[in-house]
């Protein structure tokens, strides 16, 4: 699950991430919000280390007969790797280049009506002179599920200005879903309110959706991916518990006196119950994502290990709410896969691609967090190296090109060097250049 802004707010929205990103250069909490979270955190929870998880003599938050166990799996897959097929192409999320239109004023139920009627776009500017229009915005069209377990067809804008991306919902119908959207409108509409007037907001597709197929080396890393993290399975069984308040199943603290089929009764009996963060400082989620990969890594559980330490990575866990001042304390914890001989760069990447057609269960990373990682590792550069040519790659989507872009500022700026920093920034403001330019125009690189 994700924080849809990358800032802050609630979680359990899409499972696909579609929209993580975090600035990381951009500052948006408010003094009040910080002193409040302090205070908070202060009363109520143990204040978090610099070290967040106990680490051993090797320097990780696995001990060395973990980690060997570990590697001897990891020997195994990559033989496991050579039998996947190597030869699948993913495909884009649809996307087009469309209009967005807000009008909150007089005469909106008539303007609803148009929209209805299939106005042309030339006619309703004219018509409403007063409606507020930006041109030119890069728009998602998604099947996904609602709250309610609904399937629904959701459109949404991927700004590159700010987090206030607006979105359109609509129930699921698969002629809907697959008719060409060339000329027609999608939209929100909102009754008058005691706090609030009657207004629409919607979407003009000049053009249809476009979902085009990936470079093969772009989908030999999601089947990489997919191959080492096993898509078949789930961390958390299908009927798992939802519990707050620190009541899931705990890892007693004399576990490793266990027999192994004690240890894999526990693991069981945690996968039967999901942690929730009552909110941002309570590290009930992390907590419980630590557990159930100490315990699987030595049960050798690579299925729900890798999961397990992918969720830590991303931190990929429920909260009620999430304020971004609490995120500085959560490590990622990327050396522990560097040390198990993974082909950590195809491993990562392949969690940041966004396609029309991912395996079930495909596990989708967290581009702010990963961008955070990424800084972390010994092969940073070789990261940084492929978003460059992502983002400069005219054969890729415009989305995932966006998203390459996202996740090299957010590394950039984790970077601690400011030389490096500024070295790096010099790049990807040439790579910025060579995208669409309806997208070029809207970024704004401020200089380190």
């Amino acid at each position: 699950m994700f924080n849809r802004s990358g800032i802050s707010g609630a979680v359990l929205f899409y499972p696909d991430n579609i929209l993580t990103r975090i600035s990381v250069v951009k500052k948006t909490d408010n003094n009040m919000l910080k002193k409040i979270g302090t205070l908070f955190a202060a009363a109520l929870f143990t204040s978090i280390s610099a070290q967040e998880f106990t680490t051993f003599k090797n320097g990780l938050i696995y001990n060395e007969n973990t980690m060997t166990k570990l590697e001897k799996i990891v020997d195994s897959l990559h033989l496991k790797y050579k039998t996947c097929d190597l030869n699948k192409i993913f495909y884009s999320k649809p996307q087009t280049k469309g209009h967005i239109i807000r009008l909150d004023s007089n005469h909106v139920l008539q303007a609803k009506k148009d929209m209805d009627n299939n106005i042309s776009f030339e006619d309703f500017m004219a018509k409403y002179p007063n409606a507020k229009i930006e041109k030119d915005a890069l728009i998602l069209k998604t099947r996904a599920k609602n709250y309610q377990d609904k399937e629904i067809i959701r459109y949404e804008e991927m700004s590159l200005i700010d987090d206030e991306d607006l979105y359109i919902e609509n129930d699921y119908k698969k002629n809907l879903y697959e008719k060409p959207a060339k000329n027609t409108w999608a939209y929100v509409y909102r009754d008058k309110t005691s706090y609030s007037q009657e207004s629409i907001e919607a979407f003009y597709f000049p053009e249809n959706f476009k979902s085009i197929p990936l470079d093969q080396k772009y989908s030999k890393q999601i089947v990489y991916s997919d191959c080492l993290i096993d898509t078949s399975s789930t961390k958390f069984k299908e009927n798992a518990k939802n519990e707050r308040f620190s009541s899931f199943v705990s890892l007693p603290k004399n576990w490793q006196k266990l027999s192994k089929k004690e240890k894999e009764k526990l693991l069981d009996n945690m996968r039967s119950e999901q942690a929730v963060g009552s909110c941002s400082n309570d590290q009930s989620p992390r907590i419980q994502g630590i557990n159930m990969a100490l315990l699987s890594a030595d049960v050798a559980n690579w299925e729900v290990f890798l999961k397990s330490h992918l969720d830590i990575m991303n931190d990929r866990f429920e909260r009620v709410s999430d304020g971004s001042y609490a995120w500085k304390d959560r490590q990622t914890y990327i050396k522990e896969l560097e040390e198990l001989d993974i082909n950590v760069h195809d491993l990562l990447f392949g969690t940041i691609f966004r396609v029309e057609n991912p395996e079930k269960n495909h596990y989708y990373g967290n581009i702010g967090r990963l961008g955070r990682a990424i800084s972390e590792s010994k092969d940073k550069n070789l990261f940084l190296a492929q978003m460059l040519t992502m983002v400069e790659d005219e054969k890729l989507d415009d989305y995932n090109r966006i998203l390459a872009y996202f996740l090299y500022t957010n590394c950039n700026g984790y970077t601690k060097s400011k030389t490096e920093k500024k070295f790096n920034n010099a790049k990807i403001i040439n790579s910025v250049k060579k995208l669409p330019k309806y997208l070029a125009d809207q970024i704004k690189i401020e200089t380190v």
